[in-house]
């Protein structure tokens, strides 16, 4: 059997991936019942050609990202992550409800969070002042920056403290569209064409056929994927227990409700519902609580 060689996904491309080994990169197939490989795993590869290879095994994820597919299922997004960060703007109308579904998803998932307040060149407003206070509270990290051009007056704000950040971890952004996702990931990869047509060049794959996320290196250290296509994760694979969970203000009231299956609605000696009340936790974060739990698909024990 070939010697096993290891690897990095550093994208999809087509039906081939690319799989980063020293300093080559592959154009790698997997075997047909493999788990789907995705951006960020490290994998085991074996070589069928100068530049072709098969992977083999996934090694062991420390984290995984994943989004609803078909069927009630859930597809991955990006492996061995340390931080998303959550990109916001008050253009187009900040969402707070998604923010919180963002944030749910990443206490369950042993991935940090971070807030980034984009496009902070333009008026704030005293609501989203306020509720950036709530997610100060509860030690969520929050960046501001404007990721608009350098010769734009008020431009690159914030960004240098941002990219100090993102050294030596793996990380990726995450957001609504239009709050400015592309210009940042820009802004911090400032080759990104050059490294994306690399890529392409060596897998002898156009541009075009890049359909999923891509995994850059960044110059100061670290690592930056870039999932374009990726607006929402969706609650994928959230039990509603996991959802309260989720809501890092909650954690420890859990335990005190009177009911082990408490819903945190209307039962009888909820204790996250009395904190909300009583002012102890963010009430518009129960709020949202109670909306989020609203699109659970059904309920879990």
């Amino acid at each position: 059997m070939a010697a096993l060689i290891e690897g990095l996904v550093i994208s999809h491309l087509g039906q081939g991936i690319a799989v980063e080994s020293g300093d080559k990169i592959i154009l790698c197939q997997t075997l047909r019942k493999m788990d789907t490989v995705s951006v960020g795993d490290k994998v085991l590869w074996t070589q069928s050609a100068p530049d072709q290879g098969r992977i083999e095994e996934i090694l062991p994820r420390r984290s995984l990202l994943t989004r609803p597919s078909r069927n009630g299922k859930t597809r991955p997004v990006a492996a061995n992550i340390d931080t998303v960060f959550v990109v916001f703007a008050v253009e187009p109308h900040c969402d707070f409800l998604l923010i919180d579904q963002y944030l749910a998803v990443c206490e369950n998932r042993n991935i940090e969070a971070a807030l980034v307040l984009n496009k902070t060149d333009l008026p704030q407003s005293d609501t989203i002042e306020n509720e950036l206070l709530d997610y100060q509270n509860l030690d969520y990290p929050i960046y501001r920056v404007s990721a608009t051009d350098a010769a734009h007056p008020g431009g690159n704000i914030g960004l240098e403290k941002l990219k100090s950040v993102l050294k030596d971890q793996v990380s990726i952004f995450a957001g609504q569209s239009g709050v400015g996702k592309s210009s940042l990931t820009n802004a911090i990869i400032a080759d990104k064409n050059v490294k994306t047509n690399t890529i392409s060049a060596i897998t002898k794959h156009g541009r075009h056929t890049t359909t999923a996320a891509t995994l850059y290196h960044l110059d100061e250290g670290g690592d930056l994927i870039d999932s374009p296509g990726v607006a929402i994760f969706g609650l994928a694979g959230l039990s509603e227990p996991q959802l309260a969970y989720g809501y890092r203000e909650f954690q420890p009231l859990l335990d005190n409700c009177q009911f082990n299956n408490c819903r945190h609605l209307h039962d009888k000696g909820c204790a996250v519902r009395v904190a909300a009340e009583n002012g102890d936790i963010s009430m518009t974060r129960y709020q949202r609580f109670l909306k989020l739990r609203e699109k659970m698909p059904v309920t879990y024990s």
